[in-house]
C-alpha cells in the first residue's frame, strides 16, 4: 500500500513592479531530482518545524531573501511519486519580497528569473504550480475577502 506523507512545502515568491507582478522561478541543478526544470522554492520539513517555519527557512536558504509578507494558500499540492511509492501532500505558501530584492542562489539551483504571471504559468511543468500562481493572483495580489485569513505573521 502506498504511504501518504506530508513532509514538504512549496513557496511561491512574487514582487510588485509598477503596475505588474512578477514570480520568481528557480532552475533546479541538473543532478537533482527533476533537474533542469523551473520550480518554486521547495523543501522538506525538518524535525521540530511546522510548515510555515519550513517555508521561511527554505526561502532564505534557496534565495537569501526575507519576505515582506507571507500567506498560506488554500490549496495543498497532492501528487504521487512512483519511484518511492508515496502520495505526497505539499502545503503551499506565497511570499511577497521587495521589488529590488537581490536573489542569492543556493547550490540547489543554477539560475533564476522573474516572470509575469502568464510566463510563469507557461514555464511551470506541474498543474499544482500553475494553480498556485492563479490562486495568488485571485486571492492575494488582488485582495479577496479570504486574503486576511490567509496571511501569516512573520516572526520577529
Amino acid at each position: 500500500m502506498s504511504e501518504i506523507v506530508a513532509n514538504i512545502i512549496d513557496m511561491y515568491l512574487f514582487r510588485r513592479q509598477a503596475e505588474s507582478v512578477e514570480f520568481l522561478l528557480l532552475k533546479r541543478a541538473p543532478d537533482s531530482v527533476i533537474g533542469d526544470t523551473w520550480q518554486s522554492v521547495h523543501g522538506k520539513i525538518e524535525p521540530g518545524e511546522n510548515a510555515p517555519q519550513t517555508a521561511l527557512r527554505e526561502l532564505h536558504e534557496e534565495t537569501g531573501l526575507r519576505p515582506l509578507r507571507l500567506w498560506q494558500l488554500e490549496s495543498v499540492n497532492t501528487f504521487y511519486v512512483a519511484r518511492i511509492d508515496r502520495v505526497l501532500m505539499c502545503p503551499c505558501f506565497a511570499a511577497e519580497v521587495p521589488a529590488d530584492a537581490a536573489v542569492t542562489l543556493s547550490h540547489e539551483h543554477t539560475d533564476y528569473r522573474w516572470e509575469p504571471p502568464g510566463r510563469a504559468v507557461a514555464t511551470f511543468i506541474w498543474p499544482g504550480q500553475r494553480r498556485a500562481v492563479q490562486e495568488i493572483l485571485d486571492n492575494i495580489v488582488t485582495p479577496s475577502p479570504a486574503e486576511p485569513h490567509l496571511r501569516i505573521p512573520i516572526p520577529g
